[in-house]
């Protein structure tokens, strides 16, 4: 069994095909999928998504790139609406983005504070998204460190020092395909970080792993990354998929 931790399986790019990708992921051993909001406009294709296949394990959060100062505060009423109103797995994905814009860093901080306390309130883990922005996100859980405050540090590509401090903070560390990029670096220190912190993740359709490299992402390719992760850790394939499913089960309640 093997769970993909973060997977966008209710994007556009699945329209025309979304049937057959899910059960090339199923065929692939691939038993749970844990499903990302984005903001409100993605709601009804998540919720659709969830009626149709099983397995599929939802997530409510505000996006970190989706906080606009017109739209952010109608945003977070949505995503509060919606964890009073039935069960997520976790909030998510949550965070500080300044790769795309720098100007909106204090109402994101504002964003993912407010949804890391609505975490703690329902006793969820936090699924943090993180672009060129550790020292920022480093800060806030520093302030909201405490033995409610948990989850998974999502598409990991920092340093082995932010490794570690990410697990300090009670996080998993989400490896995806970056993994196998000849670029990536996590590579060349993840043998040091033990395979107790990692799960598996796509984000599909983005960021497949090689040798899907610069192609659509799906879950079936998490294989990919068990293989990798097989070479940097010289375990076998099943040694590492048992692992991070029990690291994942950890995590989420369902």
């Amino acid at each position: 069994m093997l769970i993909d931790t973060h997977t966008h399986l209710y994007s556009e790019e699945f329209d025309n095909d979304r049937d057959e990708m899910i059960q090339r992921a199923r065929e692939a051993g691939i038993q749970k999928f844990y499903i990302p909001a984005i903001d409100s406009t993605y709601t009804e294709r998540m919720l659709d998504l969830e009626k149709k296949y099983p397995n599929m394990h939802l997530m409510m959060g505000l996006h970190p790139t989706y906080v606009k100062p017109e739209t952010y505060e109608f945003e977070l009423e949505e995503v509060k609406k919606w964890l009073d109103q039935r069960s997520f797995s976790a909030v998510g994905e949550i965070g500080i983005d300044l790769y795309w814009d720098k100007t909106t860093l204090n109402i994101q901080q504002i964003a993912f504070k407010k949804q890391i306390h609505w975490a703690k309130e329902k006793g969820l883990p936090i699924v943090i998204h993180c672009r060129e922005s550790f020292d920022e996100i480093f800060e806030v859980l520093e302030e909201e460190k405490d033995e409610k405050l948990f989850g998974i540090f999502h598409c990991f590509t920092g340093t082995k020092e932010q490794a570690q401090r990410a697990i300090d903070f009670q996080m998993k560390l989400g490896i995806g395909g970056v993994v196998t990029f000849k670029n990536g670096k996590i590579d060349q220190f993840l043998h040091e970080i033990p395979l107790e912190h990692i799960v598996l993740e796509t984000d599909s359709p983005y960021l497949a792993p090689v040798p899907h490299r610069g192609k659509r992402n799906e879950s079936a390719f998490v294989l990919n990354v068990v293989k990798k992760l097989s070479e940097i850790y010289g375990l076998s394939e099943k040694e590492i998929a048992q692992t991070t499913t029990q690291n994942a089960l950890s995590v989420f309640a369902d």
